[in-house]
């Protein structure tokens, strides 16, 4: 379990419970006491008030009104979040989009600095067509839930991408990649990138995407993807 997500449990336990021990948060979370203090420490260093209740009995309460949802938000969350309202807009299916553009609005602007560059960074990258009704989607399965954290570490710190792909045939093939883009011809989503190996871009079906995994190799450089006339960055898209 990572920091992130057993502090994150431990936010969740206190919400529920109302007080708890170090023990009992320890105990939740499958962690030693002394990391259920570290976490709690840098909790609090986030912004959350976490009250100590000295003496028998007592615990750690949390103050539920301390810190908003959103800032405990990733840019990777953030962005899956905007790519699934893209996608739906894109794809003609939402009916209350004024609704989400607002609160996608509220988000992006409770991000700190840093995170807000790197969500613009991948808003720059963030691509939507239609698809043509020749494509046979039958075959659609679920995307990996590992794929987009990799995409996130790759693109921003342009990192290569290893990952295993199967095509349309069934071939399975291990790649190392340049994630350049990303590309949503809804129902599908795809990873644009250069394949060194083939000096040629490659659009990989991300439901067709496994074990993808950073490449602490040489960094690569941004390269211009060309698309055909009808796809366009997601920041032109009408709202």
């Amino acid at each position: 379990m990572t920091s992130r997500i057993r502090q994150d449990a431990i936010v969740r336990s206190l919400r529920r419970t109302g007080t708890a021990t170090v023990a009992d948060l320890a105990e939740a979370v499958g962690a030693s006491r002394r990391t259920v203090l570290r976490d709690i420490g840098a909790l609090r260093d986030m912004g959350f008030v976490i009250h100590s209740e000295p003496g028998r009995g007592g615990g750690l309460q949390l103050d539920p009104q301390s810190v908003q949802t959103t800032a405990r938000l990733s840019v990777a969350e953030v962005f899956a979040l905007l790519i699934s309202v893209a996608s739906m807009r894109a794809a003609g299916i939402l009916p209350f989009s004024s609704l989400a553009d607002a609160g996608l609005s509220k988000i992006e602007q409770a991000l700190p600095p840093d995170k807000l560059r790197d969500l613009r960074r991948f808003l720059d990258c963030l691509y939507v067509g239609q698809l043509s009704p020749l494509v046979d989607i039958s075959d659609l399965g679920p995307i990996d839930p590992a794929l987009l954290p990799a995409f996130e570490t790759a693109f921003l710190q342009r990192r290569q991408l290893r990952l295993r792909y199967r095509d349309a045939k069934g071939a399975v093939t291990n790649r190392i990649v340049e994630p350049q883009a990303m590309l949503i011809l809804p129902p599908l989503w795809y990873l644009v990138a250069w394949d060194p190996a083939r000096q040629a871009f490659r659009h990989f079906r991300m439901d067709r995407i496994s074990k993808p995994a950073i490449d602490e190799g040489a960094t690569f450089r941004r390269r211009h993807v060309p698309f055909e006339d009808h796809v366009r960055p997601v920041r032109d898209l009408s709202r």
